[in-house]
Parts: C-alpha cells; sequence; structure tokens
C-alpha cells in the first residue's frame, strides 16, 4: 500500500514503515547510543591509567576548547603543504557534521515536537525546502570528499598512506563512510520516486532536493516504477539505518574513535610541545623513562589514540628519507598496538631496547633528529618529542647508547664542553680578532652573549664567532661574554635523554647569569637560543639545590615572567643594519638560506636572517622546502655526534636541492646558515656529496661582516 503525496512541502519520517518496524528502529537507535556511550567511557578510562602529565592541559578549558574548535574548524592543519588533502577532509568533516546535525533535527522534530509535545511537524514548509537544499548540498560535499578520499588512496596510492600498520580497518572505514553518503541518496531517490505513486507525477518541491531528485530520475529511467519503488524503499531504508547504526557502535572501538580523540587531543595540546620538554623530578627513583607502557602519561596515550595514519609526519621526517630507521607514524603506532595488546591479555615486552623483541628499537631513538618536523606536519597536534624523549631516557639509564655518545657526556661533565677540550680555552677564539670582548663578569653590558660549544672550538665556526664580534662592535653594541665560565648549553643531550647532566648545565648557567649585569641574552646558535629561552625557565632548580650532585646553590625558577629577553643573533642585527651602514648593494652573491629548525620551526623566527641576507645586497633564491618546511640537516637530537647508517646524508639532500630544485639552480654560489651545527653539517656534507667545487657554505654574519667592510680583519 502507498501513501498519497503530501500536498505542503514535507515528508514522512517512517514513510512505509510500520509501527513494529518502528519500534524496532527505536530499539536499535537506543542500543547503538548505548554501545557508543559506553565505548567513549571505556576508552576515556583507559587513560586515567596513564601517568600523570607534567604540567595541566587542562587549565582555562573554555578557553582550549574554543581554540580548538577554531583549528578543528577551519580545517588549517590539514591545509598544510596538502591543497588536495585539507579540501577533502574539509567536504568530509563538514558533509559529515551537517547530515548528523540533520538527522538531530529529525529527532527533535518527531521525538519531541510531535510525539512529546503533540504539535504538528515543524520540518515543512519553507523550513523543509531550505532543510533539504542544505542536507542534499553538504552531503553531496561528503561523498565527494569520500571519493577523493578512496581516488588518492586506492587509485593513485598515495604512499604515505599505506604504512605497516595500514589494515582492512582502514579499507572498511573509508567504504563505510562512502556507502553511507551514496546509501542516503539511494534511500532518498527511492522516497521521491515513489511518493508520487497514485498521481501523475513526484512533488515537484522535492526538485530542491536535487540530488535525490537525480536519483529518482535515475530510477525512473532505468524503469523502475513509483510502486516498484515504494516496494523496495523499506529493504533499502533498513539496509541504510543498520549500517549507519552499526557505524555508530563501532566509532569507539576502531578508526572513527578519532573524531573523538582527535578533538580531544588539539585541546589538551601545549603549544610550547618540542621547543620544551617535559621537567624531571630531583627524586633519582621517579619513573621518566619507558621501563613500562604504564609509565606514559594519559596525554601520551591521547596522543597514540589519535593518530590517524594518515603519514604526513612520514613524509617529512627526513630521518625515514635518509634510510634511518624510523618512522614517526609507526612509533606512535607502535607504542598503541602493545598497549592495546598488553590491555587484551598479551606478553608484556620491553618498550625500547638495542636488539631483541623490544616494541622499539633503540637504532629508532637514535635516528630522530630532533627536528619536529613530525609535530608541525601533525594535523592532530600529537607530541611526538615527548614520546620520543621518554624512550631516549629509557636507553640513557640502561646505558644502551652509543660510544661516540657516551664520550660526549664525559666530555661535558669533566671538561663543561662536548670538544673535551680544557674549558678555560673557551673564549681563545677572541685572541684572533682585532676588536675588543669583553668579559660580562667584569663588567655591565646590555647583552651578555653565550657564544657557545662550536664557535668557541670548531676552528671553521670560530670564523663565524669572530665576524659576529666585529658586526657587533661595528654597531657599537655593548656586549660581553663569560669565557670560561660559559659551558655546553645542554639542548640536544637532554633530547638523547642526559637529563640531570643537563639540569647541571642548567643550574650553572643561571647561576653565572645571576652574578653578571646585563639587559638581554643573545645566542649564537639557535639550540642554544631555545633551551636558555625556552627551557631554562621550566626548570624549578630548588628542587635540586640540596642534591650534593649539583654543583649549584640557585633557587626557585630562573626568567619565568620573561623578564630577560633571549634573542638569537640575527634578530639582534636585524635591527643595527642602519648602524651598519649597509647600502643593500655591497654583495651580488646568488645564494640560497637554509633555516635552522630550532631558528625556525622550534621558535617561528624566518625574517630576521634573510633581512640581513639582503640587507648585503645578495640575491636570495629559496629552495622548494622552506621557513616551517625546511629539510634538517641532520645533526640535531645528537645526529652530530652518532655513526648512523643512511643511504644519504640529509645535508647532501639539502645541497642537492639548492642546486638543482631552487629557481637559480647551478647558479648558487653560497649555500647560506644561520647555525653553528648546520655549519658543520653542510661543510661535512660537501665533502661527501662531492659539492666542494660546486658552492660554498657560509654563515649570514660571515656575509655581513664582508658587506661592511671588514673582511680584513685577522682571523676572517
Amino acid at each position: 500500500m502507498t501513501v498519497p503525496p503530501l500536498q505542503t512541502p514535507g515528508r514522512e519520517t517512517f514513510w512505509q514503515i510500520g509501527h513494529v518496524q518502528e519500534i524496532l528502529f527505536y530499539f536499535f537507535a537506543a542500543m547503538a547510543l548505548l554501545t557508543f556511550g559506553w565505548g567513549v567511557y571505556r576508552r576515556f578510562t583507559r587513560y586515567t591509567r596513564g601517568a600523570e602529565d607534567w604540567f595541566d592541559r587542562t587549565d582555562d578549558i573554555a578557553s582550549r576548547v574554543v581554540e580548538a574548535t577554531k583549528i578543528v574548524a577551519t580545517n588549517e592543519k590539514q591545509f598544510n603543504r596538502d591543497m588536495y588533502g585539507g579540501l577533502m577532509h574539509t567536504f568530509i568533516m563538514w558533509g559529515f557534521l551537517t547530515l548528523l546535525i540533520g538527522t538531530i533535527i529529525i529527532g527533535i522534530d518527531i521525538d519531541f515536537w510531535q510525539k512529546a509535545l503533540g504539535n504538528e511537524p515543524f520540518l515543512s514548509g519553507a523550513f523543509y525546502l531550505s532543510y533539504s537544499l542544505v542536507m542534499d548540498a553538504m552531503g553531496l560535499l561528503f561523498v565527494v570528499g569520500v571519493g577523493m578520499a578512496i581516488y588518492r588512496r586506492y587509485w593513485v596510492r598515495n604512499e604515505r598512506l599505506w604504512g605497516k600498520h595500514t589494515s582492512t580497518e582502514d579499507t572498511l572505514f573509508v567504504w563505510t563512510l562512502f556507502l553511507l553518503g551514496v546509501g542516503g541518496y539511494v534511500v532518498e531517490g527511492l522516497r521521491i520516486l515513489g511518493d508520487g505513486a497514485g498521481s501523475t507525477s513526484m512533488p515537484e518541491y522535492e526538485i530542491v532536493s536535487f540530488v535525490g531528485w537525480f536519483s529518482a530520475r535515475s530510477f525512473q529511467a532505468v524503469g523502475v516504477s513509483p510502486s516498484l519503488a515504494a516496494d523496495l524503499y523499506p529493504a533499502l531504508w533498513w539496509s541504510h539505518a543498520l549500517l549507519a547504526f552499526g557505524f555508530i557502535a563501532l566509532i569507539p572501538f576502531a578508526k572513527p574513535f578519532h573524531m573523538i580523540s582527535s578533538f580531544a587531543n588539539v585541546v589538551t595540546r601545549d603549544e610550547k610541545a618540542g621547543k620544551r620538554l617535559p621537567s624531571v623530578p630531583a627524586d633519582l627513583d621517579a619513573e621518566t623513562g619507558a621501563a613500562s607502557i604504564d609509565h606514559f602519561s594519559w596525554k601520551e596515550m591521547l596522543d597514540q589514540d589519535a593518530c590517524t595514519k594518515c603519514g604526513r609526519c612520514s613524509s617529512v621526517c627526513p630521518a625515514k628519507a635518509s634510510g634511518r630507521n624510523l618512522d614517526p607514524r609507526d612509533v606512535i603506532l607502535d607504542l598503541k598496538q602493545y598497549r592495546e595488546n598488553l590491555e587484551a591479555g598479551g606478553d608484556e615486552k620491553t618498550i625500547v631496547a638495542d636488539g631483541g623483541s623490544s616494541v622499539i628499537q633503540a637504532e629508532t631513538m637514535e635516528s630522530c633528529m630532533s627536528c619536529m618536523a613530525c609535530m608541525d606536519a601533525c594535523p592532530v597536534e600529537i607530541e611526538h618529542l615527548k614520546s620520543f624523549t621518554r624512550m631516549n631516557r629509557e636507553l640513557t639509564d640502561a646505558g644502551e647508547i652509543q660510544p661516540s655518545m657516551q664520550e660526549v657526556f664525559q666530555n661535558v661533565m669533566q671538561k663543561g664542553n662536548t670538544f673535551g677540550d680544557p674549558n678555560r680555552k673557551r673564549g681563545d677564539w677572541a685572541d684572533d680578532v682585532e676588536v675588543d670582548v669583553p668579559d660580562a663578569r667584569d663588567q655591565e653590558v646590555e647583552y651578555l652573549w653565550y657564544v657557545g660549544d662550536y664557535p668557541s672550538f670548531d676552528d671553521r665556526n670560530k670564523k663565524v664567532a669572530r665576524s659576529l664580534a666585529t658586526i657587533l662592535d661595528a654597531a657599537d653594541v655593548s656586549f660581553g661574554i663569560l669565557f670560561d665560565d660559559e659551558k655546553y648549553d645542554g639542548n640536544d643531550i637532554r633530547r638523547v635523554g642526559e637529563e640531570f647532566l643537563y639540569i647541571e648545565l642548567a643550574g650553572h648557567h643561571v647561576e653565572s647569569f645571576e652574578d653578571c649585569e646585563f639587559e638581554k641574552i643573545v645566542c649564537t646558535d639557535p639550540h642554544s637560543y631555545n633551551t636558555i629561552k625556552n627551557e631554562y625557565p621550566e626548570v624549578d632548580f630548588e628542587e635540586f639545590a640540596d642534591d650534593p650532585v649539583m654543583p649549584f646553590d640557585y633557587e626557585g625558577t630562573w626568567n619565568a615572567d620573561g623578564e630577560i629577553d633571549v634573542y638569537h643573533w640575527t634578530q639582534v642585527v636585524e635591527e643595527l643594519v642602519p648602524q651598519l651602514g649597509l647600502s643593500g648593494n655591497e654583495l651580488d652573491y646568488t645564494v640560497t638560506y637554509h633555516d635552522p629548525c630550532h631558528l625556525g620551526r622550534y621558535n617561528d623566527e624566518y625574517e630576521a636572517p634573510r633581512k640581513l641576507v639582503t640587507a648585503t645586497g645578495c640575491e636570495l633564491h629559496e629552495m622548494p622546502r622552506n621557513r616551517s618546511d625546511s629539510f634538517c640537516c641532520g645533526g640535531g637530537g645528537g645526529g652530530l655526534w652518532m655513526e648512523l647508517d643512511e643511504e644519504e646524508k640529509p645535508s647532501e639532500e639539502r645541497l642537492r636541492e639548492a642546486l638543482e630544485d631552487t629557481d637559480a639552480g647551478q647558479a648558487v654560489e653560497k649555500f647560506v646558515v644561520a647555525c653553528p651545527m648546520c655549519m658543520t653539517m653542510y661543510e661535512d656534507g660537501r665533502k661527501t656529496g662531492g659539492f666542494e667545487d660546486d658552492i660554498e657554505v657560509v654563515d649570514v654574519a660571515e656575509l655581513v661582516v664582508e658587506a661592511i667592510g671588514e673582511s680584513e680583519t685577522a682571523g676572517l
């Protein structure tokens, strides 16, 4: 039996569905929602078993939710480096949300407005027409978005979407979404066609449901009559409903849970993640490593659940590109898989170790350059470096690190620097520069200059230190250095896992800073700049001051309110260009510039070095990967000191990019850096990659000092 067409624009929700079937529908709906609620509760209670995080991630929760909503709603992270992916995800997300909201509106109309209050349906007339138009339009975007995903995954077979954790679950997820989207239009088309049974035509107002109208016309074109459409409708309606209920019920137990966990992850993100690392307690028995999966914090567990397997982190990882044994996505998902297996009664394993059947291999963690490219690319704010550092601590505590790193630790502990040279020679580089380099311990200065290990001890980088001293003197800047009271800053050994040695170095330095009179700190090395600016203020030195092993008496926190400004030298000198008398046409080199990770991605400083390069008159050509997309030199995270198996060194790949992929091509004469570690890695890459005759590696400071006519200074 068919129902006559409605005269007023609208529709009968349970058209062709009997009362018994309607009761069954509500039963299945209730079961799906209860299963969904129980599953979400169960997933979130897992996080209570994780360790407490090192700082409050739910403070000012309202602002966090608002900001997370903006990030998710705009899909800004999905559009990063990938317009196709951004559009695809936007279509799917907003289409899905619109369909969800539309379904809720129907429920309110039927169950509350009509049945509970006894009113006539509000989903009728002009409101129904508007509703139908929006639902069809956004539903079509949803289907298009899912189609784009299927095309990229299975037709193009985008490499980053496939990996060791790719499974049937991924296939079922994307095809279920597709069937839900297309199935909705099939059901709608049958309803519109069948609604015309007993009349001469389909209800004309249904043309606003333009996709459903097209579906109805298509059925009509292949010979489906209105009466047959009405007969077929219940079976297709139930198929669509049961698929939707099954999808809802399974959300907490499968990949669709990322729709919830990802938003929660963005809400609880640390805006300084990576540039600062979790502090460690003074208690030597405190669990700060990865001896057990239970030692991971609840946020690290949430990170694991938020991962969508999109592979964006993998596609930008310089370690993976160089053939090192690291895939950031696999590390996060390996930890998740192990945790879930353990919860299901699986065998316990060592989390990270050198060899054996550990979850993560030591070689994998050694491969990480701490460049933060993975975190910058991640659309759901996973904090890879936090988990990586935890595992590095475990390796360091167990002594499972390379002998070369052990030697670096010994050098720092015994000599105060990574070279193992007597620290009294730290300021000897200043003997070969014709300007006076004041001692900040003896006189008041505006800038306390933290020189760093490589500019102090490495012959190639000493030239950079001398250039910078010449520049500061030419600009009539009041500056001074600590000479042998300066030690290694600790940034990279901390990322390798040597936390207490880092604390010792930080305590020594803040105590030395307190003994000097200065206004600001300026650093040669972006690594020093990052750790002094972002990490020293996070340490509660009072916890460690009474420890006899710690050679400092400083108590409390240092620079917690940011009263002392900390700069990279390019930020200071960029403001001094007028005082240096540069006209912008002194040099005529064709150059390209490499963004150091710790200056760029870590601290969002991209323009100061570029302004200095162009102020010298050089013609600057950008490499394809620049600014936040810069490709790491390979020296971070201890890479400078480790022996690693690589198909091609990151420095070699970057130099190739400068000469082959930059618009100027082989015309590029100089590869410009602003980091001593980058200088060291690229000088090595020139030799091993065979680029010695093709390009010269120079620091920004060397260009500036040449431009101001001081290149004749002794030692330059």
